[in-house]
């Protein structure tokens, strides 16, 4: 059974292969293996956002095994405290499983809990599934940031969306 709750800092170093599995995808900001995170550092991470009332690190576990993170991280100042950036992404082992849904739909709820009204994205456009799941989850394409990354010798574009809540 899948359990969604906020990470602790002992979940970090299963949160990182996680992270790790979504840049060799190749559809995240970082390209594979351009970037290394510590366990440590992670877990110092997760410590920060989860003290801030509006930003947390959330896993998608089944028994003791992380299968998705979705951060969201939230600013301080007051004319953008209303509003939280997010980053997401399922283990490709477990994808298609609906699990990015269960999470999405936990973050907003979440969200809205404290008092949240606006959580934003980007996307690459060519990511088909996630720009699926995103729209499914009533996110809403904001603007087009064209030829804004340089993937495999070629720029593509990438899509801010966001959803607003209450």
């Amino acid at each position: 059974m899948i359990k969604i709750r906020k990470a602790e800092s002992h979940n970090a170093e299963q949160i990182v292969k996680v992270i790790q599995n979504a840049e060799d995808s190749g559809y995240m900001l970082f390209n594979p293996g351009e970037r290394q995170i510590s366990a440590e550092s992670f877990a110092k991470f997760i410590d920060v956002l989860n003290a801030n009332e509006k930003s947390s690190v959330f896993i998608a576990c089944e028994e003791d095994q992380v299968l998705a993170y979705l951060i969201v991280q939230n600013e301080n100042p007051q004319r953008v405290s209303h509003r939280a950036y997010i980053v997401a992404s399922v283990h490709s082992d477990n994808r298609g499983k609906g699990i990015g849904k269960a999470l999405f739909s936990h973050v907003i709820t979440w969200a809205k809990s404290v008092n949240l009204h606006r959580l934003e994205l980007t996307v690459i456009a060519e990511n088909v599934s996630a720009f699926t799941l995103y729209q499914k989850m009533g996110f809403e394409i904001e603007g087009v940031k064209r030829d804004s990354l340089f993937i495999h010798d070629g720029y593509v574009d990438e899509y801010y969306m966001a959803k607003l809540l209450q």
